[in-house]
């Protein structure tokens, strides 16, 4: 890709963009952050890349899932395994439901700043910047505390590096054993019917997994542990084009033929070494609806990056736009290279969704298609409270399975924000969460999340939607017999 390069974003026009009062102090921070190791390996995102191309073909199942908006405070042991835990009981239920291998995927070690739909605001009278994230600036309301500060990128950092250093030593350590998966607490918020309906579907990975070390097949480190991958919005590009480098392509890996290659020469060997720019600031990237404009900064960065990348689509995004845009991050039509990821609300996913299926077949691209039911549905209570209901979190989830189905293609995943502690910010689930509840433990710094209950009984009900339409399929089948 010769008019490419990590830098090259930066002729184009962008979109929430940080303006900071000291350009010096930027490019300090800057250059500590170019000099320092990298937060994952190529080795790690080409085997994520593999995976979504399994997804993309049917044949897995994507369950991405954290904080709207980390926080540095959040890179705490008990935060961290509760958010882990609750993705692999999530996935462990949706595995059993879909019948296929569920990749996981966190927002997490990464996702700190957060696009505005306004950089500024008011609080009492004073006018002050928006807080755009804790690696921008702090969240307290004054002006000095919303002041932008540079030092912050390189506070994110070592904030990734800690959340990601615990997450692969717990990891290791066995808290992913699926031999011992009763280990997995199930929290004290957990009602009665769900953790009996949880008990079941561990039961019945429990008798598996005991027949498998009966016939000696549990020896594959697999059943030890599970990968967890890790993502965030690609905002800060400043940031991201720090972890920008050009390194080798791993054993196995089958780069674009327009990717970047440099003719290395090997000692004792005229071989070239194919190389591609790959961002080691997480293993998954994603652009944001507001930061998705064709010739933008963003998507000019991201075409170029050999790492699996997000787009979030929404009503706003036309079919013709819709397909210039893959063909710009992905002109060779790379399988599951791309996750669209949709964002449309209940009330407007039947309106768009099946138009921009129809476009995406028609053009030839395999992009993963996943469902973040949670962005399009957020509305203010009469107090001025953001939430989200259940209700219809998990409406845009069904409708999305069965407009794909309908449309001859694949519902690839789920991208939820959630958290693994108590809070009270959607409304609505088994618990019956009203609105004069979520003053409880509303604890979020920008969108409401899921709760832990309301995570697994949203994993319990998709799992469900996946059982009755292969139950159909069946009788479909033995009636045609």
């Amino acid at each position: 890709m010769a008019d490419w390069s990590p830098t090259s974003w930066t002729s184009k026009p962008i979109k929430q963009d940080v303006t900071y009062d000291d350009l010096a102090e930027v490019e300090s921070a800057l250059s500590k952050l170019r000099k320092l190791p990298p937060l994952v390996t190529p080795h790690e995102i080409v085997e994520l890349k593999k995976s979504l191309r399994n997804v993309a073909l049917g044949k897995a199942f994507v369950l991405q899932g954290g904080d709207c908006a980390e926080l540095f405070d959040y890179c705490n042991q008990d935060m961290i395994e509760a958010k882990v835990k609750l993705l692999l009981q999530m996935s462990l239920i949706l595995i059993w439901g879909a019948n296929k291998p569920v990749v996981r995927i966190a927002r997490i070690a990464g996702q700190f700043a957060k696009p505005r739909s306004s950089p500024n605001e008011t609080i009492n009278g004073v006018t002050m910047p928006s807080f755009r994230g804790d690696n921008i600036n702090g969240f307290d309301a004054t002006p000095e505390a919303r002041k932008p500060d540079p030092s912050r990128l390189v506070s994110a950092y070592f904030h990734s590096a800690a959340t990601l250093n615990y997450l692969r030593a717990a990891l290791t350590s066995g808290i992913a054993d699926l031999r011992t998966p009763l280990d997995w607490g199930l929290g004290h918020i957990i009602t009665p019917a769900i953790k009996q309906k949880y008990t079941k579907i561990v039961n019945a990975v429990t008798d598996a997994l005991r027949f498998m070390h009966t016939v000696g097949l549990d020896q594959d480190r697999g059943v030890q542990t599970a990968e967890i991958f890790t993502s965030h919005e690609g905002l800060s590009l400043e940031y991201e084009q720090c972890f920008t480098r050009l390194l080798r392509h791993p054993p196995g890996a089958l780069p674009s033929p327009d990717q970047y290659q440099e003719q290395t020469i090997r000692r004792g060997s005229s071989a070239p070494t194919p190389k591609g720019y790959y961002d080691t600031s997480a293993h998954l990237l994603w652009i944001g609806d507001r930061t998705r404009q064709v010739n933008g900064a963003h998507v000019e960065f991201f075409r170029g990056l050999s790492n699996p990348i997000g787009i979030k689509i929404g009503p706003s995004m036309g079919n013709t736009e819709l397909i210039n845009l893959l063909d710009v991050v992905n002109p060779n039509k790379e399988i599951g290279k791309v996750i669209l990821i949709s964002r449309y609300g209940a009330d407007k996913i039947a309106d768009f969704l099946p138009g921009h299926i129809h476009a995406v077949q028609a053009s030839g691209h395999l992009p993963v298609w996943q469902c973040d039911p949670m962005h399009g549905n957020t509305q203010s209570t009469p107090s001025g409270v953001k939430t989200r209901h259940f209700t219809n979190i998990l409406s845009e989830l069904k409708q999305a399975l069965e407009i794909h189905r309908s449309a001859g293609s694949f519902l690839g995943g789920m991208h939820l924000e959630l958290t693994g502690e108590a809070v009270t910010e959607c409304v609505g689930g088994g618990a019956g969460l009203t609105e004069e509840g979520l003053s409880e433990r509303y604890e979020t710094f920008c969108d409401p999340r899921l709760n832990e209950k309301q995570a697994l009984e949203l994993a319990f009900l998709v799992a469900g939607f996946y059982r009755e339409e292969e139950e159909e399929e069946e009788l479909i089948g033995s009636d045609i017999h």
